[in-house]
């Protein structure tokens, strides 16, 4: 059985009295892409957070590569290999592609952020940094401006810069919402190519997508796991169905 490389054992967040998520138990696998999904309000977004730390869990464990991450702050956690893409891409509009992965690669091998200074040390990163616009297709756009890009194209300039922090564990908020067709294609070749060498947790509305690209899926519905499988099983389980036909038609 692969390895186990994220994991939580009862998983819990309270808000006053509401349970937005409930006793969950995660287990990903090192080297897939598994996606969360379920119905609005099912508490994806709020999970994503306890993982990645932004929010503190009312009770339970995460562990990360076999290391208690629970009570860590979400540097620390991103430090150990677990980084987060979020839901709007997060670029330096005024930058061009090449100064945004620059920026990225100097806090996490300079750990500083005096990038708005001219300094010729600097150019040490610019080899990794047009490596990296590479693997997500926009050497050819280095030199442009993160605004003058297409949405697609500033979500892989985004997720560049996430590579960029050598992150073990790559969590994708949502990568493709607000797209149309073209850069939905565009963003999936590119999850494809880069969870060739590391592991991919993805929450994602797009079913389509979630069938292309993920190994495992885990269905959340008010805040507790539903189902978890292949897209083939959790997409023929009945309390799936209902729950997603039971939100539409609420």
């Amino acid at each position: 059985m692969e390895h186990v490389i994220l994991s939580t054992r009862g998983l819990s967040k309270t808000f006053g009295g509401f349970m937005a998520v409930n006793d969950v138990d995660l287990d990903v696998r090192r080297g897939n892409v598994h996606a969360l999904i379920g119905p609005n309000g099912a508490g994806k977004t709020t999970c994503f957070n306890l993982l990645t730390k932004f929010l503190e869990p009312s009770s339970g464990r995460i562990t990360l590569d076999g290391i208690d991450i629970t009570g860590k702050d979400p540097a620390s956690v991103a430090l150990l290999g677990m980084v987060r893409s979020f839901q709007i891409s997060a670029t330096f509009g005024s930058l061009t592609a090449l100064e945004n992965v620059r920026v990225s690669l100097q806090r996490r091998k300079a750990n500083t952020f005096n990038f708005l200074r001219s300094d010729r040390s600097l150019l040490k990163f610019d080899a990794e940094a047009m490596a990296l616009l590479d693997a997500v297709g926009l050497a050819d756009l280095a030199g442009q401006t993160a605004s003058s890009l297409s949405y697609g194209r500033r979500r892989a300039l985004e997720i560049a810069a996430t590579l960029a922090q050598d992150p073990k564990v790559l969590l994708l908020d949502e990568p493709m919402s607000g797209m149309g067709r073209e850069d939905i294609a565009l963003v999936s070749a590119l999850i494809r190519r880069i969870s060739a060498d590391r592991t991919v947790l993805m929450v994602e509305h797009n079913l389509p997508v979630v069938a292309d690209l993920s190994d495992r899926i885990t269905v959340l519905a008010r805040g507790a796991v539903l189902a978890e499988g292949s897209y083939t099983e959790v997409s023929g389980n009945p309390e799936v169905v209902e729950a997603y036909l039971g939100t539409a038609h609420a």
